[in-house]
C-alpha cells in the first residue's frame, strides 16, 4: 500500500516543500521537490524576534506549500522548523498565529535532533560506515562524529552561509580577501571548541544545498558523465578547485557558473570555506555527497517507527537492488531462480578456469544478476542500452559512482562490442577490469538462456572436464519438468561467453531431475 507523505522544511535560507511517496515494497520515493528562498533569518531584529514581515513570508509559503499538498492527496504533512525560528525570541507566537490562521502545526526541530537527521539519513542510505557529517543551513551549521554507523558525537554551531555572509561581507564583495582571510580564521577558532573533530581519519559527508552545489560545480568543470550527486566524493584539491573557481568569478560569472543554483550565489563562499576548514581540521579521507540530509532522515525516522523491518542501515545495497527490481517489474521468482544457478556456474567456473575475481567483484555480478535486463520494462527490444542508462543514472543507496556503472555494465551485458561502447562514456575501467566486467557478464548472460521462458524449470548445472588436460567440457542442465526447448535453442547460442572463459569448447546436456 503507498503512502504519500508530505514535509514542509522551514529553514533560514529556504522553505522547501518534498512530498514523498512510500510503499514497503519501492521505498521512499520523491514525488514533488519545491522550494521559496525565503531567507527568514534576514528577518531576525536585533532582539532575536522574527519581524512581522518575516512572519508574513512565512504564513504565504506555508499556506501555498499546503494547497499543493492537499492537490497531491497528501495525509501526512510535517512541517519541522530549524534554526530561523528555533533562534526567535517570539518562536511560540509564530507557531501559534500558523496554527491559527493555517491550522498547521510548527514542529520546531532542536539543535541536537537536526544534527542527529542527518545522521541518520546518510547512514540509511549510504554504505558510508565511519564519517564526521557536515550539514550547513542558512542559520546553523550541524556536524556529528559516527563510528560503524552509531553516533557517537553531534553539535550545532549557530552559524550558517547566510549569517556568515552577514558577519564578514556586509558591504563587500563575495570574495573580499580580507573579509575571506577573518571567516576562515573564526572558523577554524569555532571548530577547534570541539575535540573530538581532530585528525579522525575519516570521511567528511556533506548533506544539504551548498554541499550539493559544490558538487555540481565539480561535476559541471569536469563533464562529469553520469547523473547525480548522491555518494560523489572528492579530495581535498576538488574542493580546493571549486573554491578558487568561485573565488575568482565576479558576481555575474557565479549566476551563470553551471551546477550553482543563482540563489545561492551570494552565499556558496562560505560554504566552501566551512567544507575546506573542516576537511583540514578532521584530516578527512574524501568529502563525499549524501542527497539525503535531514528531510530524509526524518520521514525515514518516522517511518521506521511504523516499519522497523524497512531501511535497514545494515544492508542498504540489498535493499536497494530490492527496490530498484520492484520499480521495474522485475519477477522476484525468475530472479531468485537465475541467482542460485548464476551462483554455482560462478563457483565452479573459478574452481576449473582461470577466472579470479575479488568479493567486490562478486557482489556486483550477484546483484547484476537479480535485475539482469531490467530495461526490457522499457523496451524489450532494447533491453541492454535502457538497462545501461538506467542503473548508470540513477541515485541508487549504497554504491560509489563507479560501481553503480560497473553493476550497469553487468547487468546490461549484450556483447564485446556493446560494453566498450558503454565503457567508453566514462572511461573509469583499465582492460583488466572490462575483461572481467566481459566474464561475468557473460555467464550473468548464459544464466539468462537458460531460464529464458521465465518458467524456472532449470534448477541447477553442474560443470566438468571430460578428459583431463583437452579442454573439454560437459555441462549438464538439470531441469526438473516441462521440456526446456527455448532454453536448450539459447543455451547453445550463448555457450560461447562460457568456452571464452575456459578456453576450451563445452558440450551441454540437458536431464531432467
Amino acid at each position: 500500500m503507498e503512502e504519500r507523505i508530505g514535509l514542509i522544511d522551514i529553514g533560514s535560507n529556504t522553505i522547501r516543500l518534498v512530498i514523498f511517496r512510500f510503499s514497503k515494497d519501492a521505498g521512499l520515493n520523491e514525488l514533488l521537490n519545491i522550494k521559496t528562498p525565503a531567507r527568514l533569518s534576514q528577518y531576525l531584529t536585533k532582539e532575536n524576534k522574527m519581524s512581522q514581515e518575516g512572519i508574513k513570508v512565512l504564513i504565504e509559503a506555508l499556506r501555498s506549500f499546503k494547497s499543493v499538498s492537499e492537490k497531491f492527496e497528501v495525509k501526512e504533512l510535517h512541517p519541522i522548523a530549524t534554526a530561523a525560528i528555533r533562534q526567535s525570541e517570539n518562536k511560540d507566537d509564530i507557531v501559534k498565529k500558523v496554527k491559527d490562521e493555517l491550522d498547521i502545526e510548527i514542529s520546531i526541530i532542536p539543535e541536537k535532533d537536526e544534527a542527529y537527521y542527518g545522521y541518520y539519513a546518510i547512514t540509511h542510505t549510504t554504505e558510508i560506515e565511519n564519517g564526521v557529517s557536515v550539514d550547513i543551513g542558512g542559520g546553523s551549521t550541524e556536524v556529528t562524529l559516527f563510528k560503524d554507523k552509531e553516533l557517537f558525537e553531534s553539535h550545532s554551531f549557530p552559524f550558517g552561509v547566510v549569517t556568515l555572509k552577514h558577519k564578514f561581507f556586509d558591504g563587500k564583495d563575495h570574495n573580499d580577501k580580507g573579509a575571506i582571510k577573518d571567516m576562515e580564521k573564526f572558523l577554524s577558532q569555532q571548530f577547534s571548541t570541539l575535540d573530538w573533530l581532530k585528525d579522525q581519519d575519516v570521511a567528511l559527508v556533506g548533506v544539504g544545498g551548498s554541499a550539493r552545489n559544490v558538487a555540481r560545480i565539480h561535476q559541471s568543470e569536469h563533464a562529469y558523465p553520469i547523473s547525480g550527486v548522491h555518494n560523489y566524493t572528492m579530495s581535498d584539491k576538488d574542493i580546493d578547485e571549486v573554491y578558487n573557481v568561485i573565488r575568482k568569478s565576479s558576481r555575474d560569472e557565479l549566476n551563470n557558473l553551471d551546477g550553482l543554483s543563482r540563489d545561492r550565489a551570494d552565499i556558496i563562499l562560505p560554504a566552501v570555506s566551512v567544507f575546506k576548514t573542516l576537511y583540514k581540521k578532521i584530516d578527512a579521507k574524501q568529502f563525499t555527497f549524501s542527497r539525503n540530509g535531514l528531510r530524509e532522515g526524518y520521514i525515514i525516522k518516522q517511518i521506521r517507527s511504523r516499519y522497523p523491518d524497512v531501511f535497514d542501515k545494515n544492508n542498504v545495497r540489498k535493499e536497494s537492488i530490492y527496490f530498484l527490481a520492484h520499480d521495474y517489474h522485475i519477477e522476484e521468482h525468475s530472479s531468485q531462480g537465475r541467482l542460485k544457478l548464476a551462483q554455482s556456474l560462478l563457483k565452479q567456473l573459478l574452481d576449473l578456469g582461470d577466472l579470479k575475481i575479488n568479493d567486490t567483484e562478486q557482489r556486483l555480478f550477484e546483484e547484476a544478476t537479480y535485475i539482469y535486463y531490467l530495461g526490457r520494462f522499457i523496451d524489450s527490444d532494447s533491453s541492454s542500452p535502457h538497462t545501461y542508462y538506467i542503473i548508470a543514472n540513477s541515485m541508487i543507496n549504497g554504491y560509489t559512482h563507479k560501481d553503480r556503472v560497473k553493476l550497469a555494465l553487468l547487468a546490461s551485458f549484450k556483447n564485446k562490442s556493446l560494453l566498450k561502447f558503454y565503457c567508453k562514456e566514462t572511461d573509469w575501467f583499465s582492460n583488466k577490469e572490462i575483461e572481467t566486467i566481459q566474464a561475468l557478464g557473460g555467464i550473468i548472460k548464459f544464466v539468462n538462456a537458460l531460464n529464458i521462458s521465465q518458467t524456472s524449470f532449470v534448477e541447477d548445472v553442474t560443470l566438468k572436464e571430460t578428459k583431463k588436460g583437452n579442454d573439454d567440457y560437459e555441462l549438464t542442465v538439470h531441469y526438473t519438468e516441462g521440456e526446456p526447448i527455448a532454453e536448450k535453442y539459447q543455451a547453445l547460442r550463448q555457450k560461447k561467453h562460457i568456452e571464452k572463459i575456459l578456453k576450451g569448447s563445452v558440450s551441454i546436456v540437458f536431464t531432467k531431475s
